[in-house]
């Protein structure tokens, strides 16, 4: 079943908030007030609403949960009258379930989870519901009807990532590197690419010479993943459909060592801004850009929602979204936008990106957002 795509993020524009009830102090010891990211690891809080809205966030490896996610997050539930608390997992499946129970001992009325492993997180996103705290699974899947899941389409992530490659190289020998084997997120990027490429692999046009997922998305591990497969195929690789920037830019500099970096497509998704600068040297083909202001902002909103009325389904935007578990799940879809060389000036014009930053190193008039 599709889910239906959510353009617009005012979700609860106009919803009536109702305070949470809750008085408790929402710092651990130890913790200090933030006004910014949580990338060391230790609980941080601001705000001062009742309504108390605690964030898991699995890790701060990938550039944008510090940069764009947590600070839109954060200031659209300070906006709606609430207060934000957050800890980091540091990829640690177990210890992400004892940050939520952490997390709603502080008093947290909603749990906002990005799970490092969506299986593992289970009991304690039941633990928390059982217990009147509604859960928001955030960018990544939790197989638990009673979850609210918000994140981009990632189906369509994967399809517009193969879609770009597959306009320049619609045959040969592809690899595909996936992202991590706990996160159902590289199932459906994979599931969505081969709506693009399946047909010709059948007809024997494009040969997969190498799938593997990577462990924690982690940009070393692609590089190593790559550098196995060009030894593999005696450098014999057309594409590498890579799922995310981080590992595209692993992948990308086992390319480099040997001199094929900007004559292999390359994918990625994240809108990094190492990623974005690499579209317009030439060095990566497509950059699916998920504006993670917009799903923060969202899920603020939604925390703020379920802060008055527990109930997912209620939240304002919400659609019914069947699982491959064969869970129905209130669910909310933003639509990404892939970025090529041909409208680099999306990024620029959204302030996502400035344009000395996405033109380091670019000859001028080579690419259009590069006068």
């Amino acid at each position: 079943m599709r889910a239906r795509h959510v353009a617009s993020v005012a979700i609860v524009a106009g919803l009536v908030l109702a305070a949470c009830g809750s008085d408790s102090d929402s710092t651990t010891e130890g913790s200090t007030a933030s006004e910014g990211t949580t990338a060391s690891g230790d609980t941080t809080a601001g705000g001062g609403g009742d309504c108390v809205v605690g964030v898991s966030w699995n890790n701060f490896q990938e550039e944008r949960w510090g940069k764009f996610d947590e600070p839109a997050m954060k200031a659209a539930i300070e906006a709606g009258g609430g207060s934000y608390v957050s800890n980091d997992a540091k990829s640690s499946a177990e210890t992400q379930a004892s940050n939520v129970e952490n997390l709603i001992s502080q008093g947290a009325n909603v749990v906002v989870i990005l799970a490092q492993d969506g299986e593992a997180i289970i009991p304690a996103v039941q633990a928390a519901t059982s217990e009147g705290v509604p859960v928001v699974a955030y960018d990544r899947l939790i197989e638990d009807p009673a979850v609210l899941y918000l994140t981009f389409d990632n189906q369509l992530v994967g399809e517009m990532q193969a879609q770009a490659l597959f306009d320049i190289q619609p045959t040969g020998n592809w690899v595909i590197i996936k992202g991590n084997a706990a996160d159902a997120n590289a199932d459906f990027l994979r599931s969505g690419a081969e709506k693009v490429i399946g047909d010709a692999v059948a007809a024997g046009d494009i040969t997969i010479v190498g799938e593997d997922y990577t462990d924690n998305w982690d940009p070393a591990n692609a590089q190593a993943t790559m550098e196995g497969f060009l030894t593999a195929e005696n450098n014999e690789i057309d594409v590498a459909l890579v799922q995310n920037d981080g590992m595209a830019g692993g992948a990308i500099a086992a390319l480099e060592a040997q001199g094929l970096a900007g004559q292999v497509p390359v994918s990625g998704q994240d809108g990094e801004q190492a990623a974005l600068n690499r579209v317009a040297l030439g060095t990566q083909t497509v950059d699916v850009w998920k504006d993670a202001r917009e799903l923060g902002t969202s899920a603020g909103e939604a925390a703020i929602a379920l802060c008055a009325n527990p109930d997912p389904s209620a939240v304002a935007g919400a659609a019914s979204f069947t699982t491959p578990g064969g869970n129905d799940v209130s669910s909310i879809f933003l639509e990404p936008i892939p970025i090529t060389q041909d409208n680099l000036n999306v990024v620029v014009d959204a302030g996502w990106i400035s344009e000395a930053d996405l033109c380091q190193g670019v000859d001028a008039g080579s690419v259009a957002a590069c006068p």
